[in-house]
């Protein structure tokens, strides 16, 4: 989603983002937000008015890039089921490396706020994506079973988002460390598709 700041709001913005990751929105203060940001209040506020104001919208802006990528995947006419898998899986596996905190993130603000989501307009696009298409047609044409769609869309989700939350716990049971772990995530991104074919396919 491009949205046009200014210096100053790029940096706020920049600030609030990282300790909303790391401690939440209640944890966080304007004070503390001010302070990353290396600017006074009244300037933070001068800008975003509040800090549920610039919450809203980093997590708006959150939720939009997180599906858009989906929705780019997904619609692609030119793909195949498991190429778009495989292409979901990479650029999600990649995004959640960078920004391991993304996903508790994400997850508690639709436990929260679960009509945010609903409120996306990607978020509808993703059942009528040329992905559910193709895999209806499949579904027709004797390759793949029939379920809802919501449980493929699901399984696919879970598969590249669920480890990432079980972090702590994964790394600890296998004595890895986060290089470990991160080349264990990327080994995902060609397993992921294989399961999932294998899950629909009669």
């Amino acid at each position: 989603m491009e949205t046009k700041y200014s210096d100053t709001e790029l940096k706020i913005r920049d600030a609030a983002k990282s300790l909303f990751l790391k401690k939440g929105y209640s944890a966080t203060t304007t004070r503390d937000i001010a302070q990353e940001s290396q600017i006074n209040l009244a300037l933070l506020n001068y800008y975003f008015t509040s800090k549920r104001r610039l919450f809203e919208i980093i997590m708006f802006e959150t939720l939009y890039d997180f599906l858009n990528k989906m929705v780019e995947v997904y619609n692609d006419e030119e793909t195949t089921i498991r190429e778009k898998i495989e292409l979901a899986s990479s650029k999600y596996i990649d995004m959640i490396i960078a920004e391991p905190l993304l996903p508790t993130f994400i997850l508690n603000e639709l436990k929260n706020n679960p009509t945010n989501f609903l409120k996306m307009p990607t978020a509808k696009v993703i059942m009528k994506s040329q992905l559910i298409s193709q895999y209806n047609d499949g579904v027709k044409k004797g390759i793949y079973k029939k379920v809802d769609s919501i449980h493929f869309i699901t399984n696919i989700l879970s598969l590249i988002v669920f480890p990432f939350i079980c972090s702590p716990i994964i790394m600890k049971m296998e004595k890895l460390n986060k290089t470990d772990f991160n080349k264990m995530m990327n080994q995902r991104k060609k397993l992921i598709p294989e399961w999932i074919i294998q899950m629909i396919k009669k």
